[in-house]
């Protein structure tokens, strides 16, 4: 079997879960339920059979969710029946000197007999174009996203499924997301080789714990961000986070300078957080890549609208002035008291169609590249008809567009009108301004490759 090949992963065409249950609580009964509600609607009628060598045919996939003493003898038995398999549980190389050596009996297996092997401790697979849902957490408690192109790559199954929730909630589509856990075979650069080719995934976006082999990181890395933009958040960096992650999957962190390095040579985009990671799932989930990080504010409070700048100076992105002619086409049709520069103060008398109008004249100039619209909603001349108006004109434009919108009870139900039209929302300056330089990052990156 390649070494690349994960299309038992992701393109199962049979499935077994072993350790079945018929008790509603267990992690198998869940499993079975996720399975059920996607496309493998066979799995409720279906026999229970003794072991996967028993079905007495080929499996591509095999879910395990038993006690990790079970799980290599049972690979093991599977042999020359079973394709791929998920490692569910835990109690392995995180859980100590008994757990390592489970964990090294499934390594040699791997190297052995060619089964390959996520986890174990993972969540597994969620895949909305394959229909694969492996995630033991009830929908009703962790909302599963509806299909995108973004694609998640996560050492941490909590990290991952806390995302997909929260980008559910945004909504957000995804493609893929894949919880490798401990790593015995399966990992974060077989899935960007994955990746890389996968017509599904227009960006990637990796929680990384630690990675073990570098070298092939950095060449797994490179070609998938050569096609498509890819972003990562580094976790275990020092000190007690270092100490954290070697319990939580066993991982070995390193130097996090090393990682940095690594990153800029494979042309990864680094983020700081999971904040800053979720706003970059917002934004590279509904915005395409900017040609560049020159940034147009348009507001009606102008607070806000410094607050946007500074944060775009800090954060290297460039904030032009108005060009001369747009700023005379618009001070022809706006009120003498507006700020008709960049920042772009509407006002507290501002409209749906002056925010139209300050769009398309401002941001379709070819001397912007990203548009910030920090749209208050206290004005009494705002109505729901706003974020449709800032939406066509985003498209008409062809650049990435993203809402600065904080409030409360009342802002938040406006600022839903706008995520149903695939404009992502951010609640301060900060945040909206980090995802602008996750976009305009990617653009850079682009163009380094390309020159």
């Amino acid at each position: 079997m390649s070494e690349k090949n994960l299309d038992f992963l992701f393109k199962p065409s049979s499935i077994a879960v072993v350790g079945a249950s018929v008790h509603p609580e267990k992690i198998s009964s869940i499993i079975i339920e996720s399975l059920r509600n996607s496309s493998y609607e066979k799995i409720g009628s279906e026999r229970c059979y003794p072991s996967v060598l028993s079905i007495g045919e080929e499996v591509d996939l095999a879910v395990y969710a038993i006690p990790a003493e079970g799980v290599a003898p049972s690979l093991l038995e599977a042999d020359g029946r079973l394709k791929g398999a998920i490692v569910i549980g835990g109690g392995f190389g995180e859980a100590g000197e008994k757990g390592r050596v489970y964990e090294k009996e499934i390594r040699e297996i791997v190297r052995k007999h060619g089964i390959r092997v996520v986890g174990p401790n993972c969540m597994g697979v969620f895949d909305t174009v394959s229909k694969l849902d492996t995630f033991f957490i009830p929908p009703d408690r962790i909302k599963r996203p509806g299909p995108g192109g973004l694609s998640i790559v996560s050492q941490s199954g909590s990290f991952a499924v806390t995302a997909m929730d929260e980008l559910c909630a945004e909504g957000i589509g995804v493609a893929r997301i894949v919880s490798y856990g401990n790593r015995a075979d399966v990992n974060e650069s077989d899935c960007l080789e994955f990746l890389a080719e996968d017509e599904s995934t227009t960006a990637v976006a990796l929680y990384i714990e630690s990675v073990d082999d570098g070298r092939r990181f950095v060449e797994a890395a490179s070609r998938c961000s050569a096609k498509k933009p890819v972003m990562a958040v580094k976790v275990g960096r020092r000190g007690a986070g270092a100490t954290a992650a070697l319990s939580h999957t066993g991982a070995i962190t390193g130097r996090y300078e090393v990682y940095r390095a690594a990153f800029r040579k494979a042309g990864i985009i680094e983020l700081e957080g999971y904040e800053e990671f979720i706003g970059a799932c917002k934004a590279f989930g509904t915005q395409k890549v900017p040609a560049g990080n020159r940034v147009m504010i348009i507001t009606d409070g102008g607070g806000m609208g410094v607050s946007i700048a500074d944060a775009c100076a800090a954060a290297g992105l460039e904030v032009p002035p108005l060009p001369a002619e747009a700023a005379e086409d618009l001070m022809e049709v706006f009120p003498p008291f507006f700020s008709v520069s960049n920042p772009m103060d509407l006002t507290g008398s501002a409209t749906d169609d002056m925010y139209a109008e300050a769009v398309e004249r401002a941001l379709c100039a070819s001397d912007y590249d990203i548009g910030i619209v920090a749209a208050l909603w206290g004005p009494p001349g705002l109505t729901d008809a706003l974020p449709a108006l800032i939406a066509e004109k985003a498209a008409e434009a062809g650049k990435p567009v993203i809402i600065c919108s904080p409030g409360g009870e009342f802002t938040r139900k406006k600022n839903a009108l706008f995520r149903d039209l695939g404009l992502p929302v951010f609640p301060t300056p900060e945040s909206a301004v980090r995802a602008a330089a996750a976009l305009a990052g990617a653009s850079a990156k682009k163009h380094v490759r390309e020159g």
